[in-house]
């Protein structure tokens, strides 16, 4: 499904050069569950950023289901079926939950009866009371918990074919995490989407295929949790 080779990445800082990315390569398969993890500024949320198109790499090649998807905007990545939730969810000035709901499921075809009755389902999915929720605006009023999963939900009326989530656990209370961790279970267990998580919590890893370590913005290892344990302990 996704495809990566050599993906380089470098920034200017002042007069000097610093690479993020240095020559990684990744391959993700339909229905996979990848979790990246890795010291902070390895390189992790750069490689997601990059295969949802917000950055651009330096050098490299990308091909989703067989297309090269190098020149292709986040918009146009999005309509392939790639979607990417921030590792802070942002808040919309004068749009509600349901607006962005609507957003989100424009031009998707399991959105064309009852608006109503699917927003409310994409909410339950993600723990929240249609009923509470879709007419708030999504502004500071509500939890960081509550934004993370009322974004899920819009990742979910994309009916995309690959999900991207960052740190999904920033900023988050308990109870939510112990939430989203049963959205991410029941997501794997239920649909053929690829998923990639960039994270360092171990519940996650638990219920992944596959752990890639990034370190110094190279693919360090790679292998399931058990055969990990070692490098996730250092």
């Amino acid at each position: 499904m996704l495809d990566l080779q050599n993906i380089s990445f470098m920034v200017k800082q002042g007069a000097k050069t610093r690479q993020i990315l240095d020559g990684l390569s990744l391959q993700v398969k339909a229905g996979e569950l990848v979790v990246v993890t890795g010291p902070n500024g390895s390189g992790k949320s750069t490689l997601a950023q990059i295969i949802a198109g917000i950055q651009k790499p330096t050098a490299g090649q990308i091909t989703f289901d067989g297309q090269s998807i190098d020149k292709l905007s986040i918009t146009e990545r999005a309509r392939l079926g790639i979607a990417y939730s921030f590792q802070q969810p942002l808040h919309f000035k004068g749009l509600t939950v349901r607006d962005l709901l609507q957003i989100a499921a424009t031009g998707q075809e399991t959105f064309i009866e009852d608006k109503k009755t699917d927003y409310a389902r994409l909410l339950a999915a993600v723990g929240l009371d249609a009923e509470k929720y879709l007419d708030r605006p999504v502004d500071k009023s509500l939890s960081g918990g509550e934004l993370k999963r009322i974004e899920i939900a819009t990742v979910l009326a994309r009916n995309a074919r690959l999900l991207i989530f960052d740190e999904p656990e920033a900023g988050i209370d308990i109870w939510s995490f112990d939430r989203l961790f049963k959205i991410f279970r029941k997501l794997h267990e239920d649909s053929g989407r690829a998923i990639i998580v960039i994270s360092h919590q171990k519940r996650i890893m638990d219920i992944a295929d596959r752990i890639v370590i990034v370190r110094d913005g190279k693919i360090a290892t790679e292998g399931t949790v058990e055969t990990l344990k070692e490098e996730l302990v250092k």
